[in-house]
């Protein structure tokens, strides 16, 4: 069985990479209307002959997950340590 996500299921995080130019700007655009934030800045590079830029994107459920589950990752590990102090 696959792990893969469903042909119209959307990915929790995108890498979209491409010419730092009007269709780049427009597939970023697209996404955001898709539902997509943006995720740290930019990157972007030099070819010889274009500028390549990269941007990350994801869904804020996705990042409301990841928070949680830090969340009670954090707990556990107090609750193993507790009454040993804190530096």
């Amino acid at each position: 069985m696959s792990d893969a996500p469903a042909p119209d299921e959307k990915l929790s995080y995108r890498l979209i990479t491409g010419a730092d130019n009007r269709e780049f700007c427009e597939r970023i655009s697209a996404a955001l209307a898709d539902g997509y934030v943006l995720h740290g800045s930019p990157a972007a590079t030099f070819n010889g002959t274009t500028v390549i830029v990269a941007q990350a994107i994801v869904l804020p459920a996705a990042i409301a997950s990841a928070d949680a589950a830090v969340a009670t990752a954090v707990d556990e590990l107090e609750g193993e340590f507790e009454g040993e102090g804190h530096a």
